[in-house]
């Protein structure tokens, strides 16, 4: 039962730590629900899920507001190491460490191939106060007019 949730050389360190990973969602999260709802509802349209780099389309923007050239991400605490909230997994540690510290690498490389590209990247924690998020990206959609 090769790459079942039974199988040890799996990287997850139970059956139970899994099936809690493998349920975390991509996209659609709560805080990005949040986020879009408040935006829809000031009349501002934008696209979901966007992959706004022709040179590279496997990265995704969670918000795009395509004609002003804004990306928006929302990033979860433990996937993007937040500095208040992350705390390092007790088993597992080789592989957790190089899992987290490889997506805050992408993170960087994705916010500087998207400025190259001549967008404008704001980054939020999954804790932030979804009206203070959606104010900020409100101050860089009028700016950016």
């Amino acid at each position: 039962m090769e790459g079942s949730a039974g199988d040890r050389s799996s990287w997850a360190s139970s059956v139970h730590a899994r099936l809690s990973m493998q349920a975390n969602r991509g996209r659609d999260t709560r805080p990005e629900l949040l986020v879009r709802a408040a935006l829809h509802a000031r009349g501002w349209r934008y696209r979901v899920n966007h992959r706004p780099l022709t040179a590279d389309r496997r990265r995704t923007v969670d918000i795009a507001f395509t004609r002003k050239r804004l990306a928006v991400l929302i990033d979860g605490c433990f996937w993007h190491r937040c500095p208040e909230h992350f705390v390092m997994p007790k088993t597992n540690l080789s592989y957790w460490e190089e899992k987290i510290a490889g997506n805050v690498r992408r993170d960087a490389e994705s916010n500087a191939l998207l400025e190259g590209d001549g967008w404008t990247v704001l980054r939020f924690w999954e804790h932030q106060d979804p009206a203070t998020v959606v104010e900020e990206i409100e101050a860089s959609l009028r700016k950016l007019s």
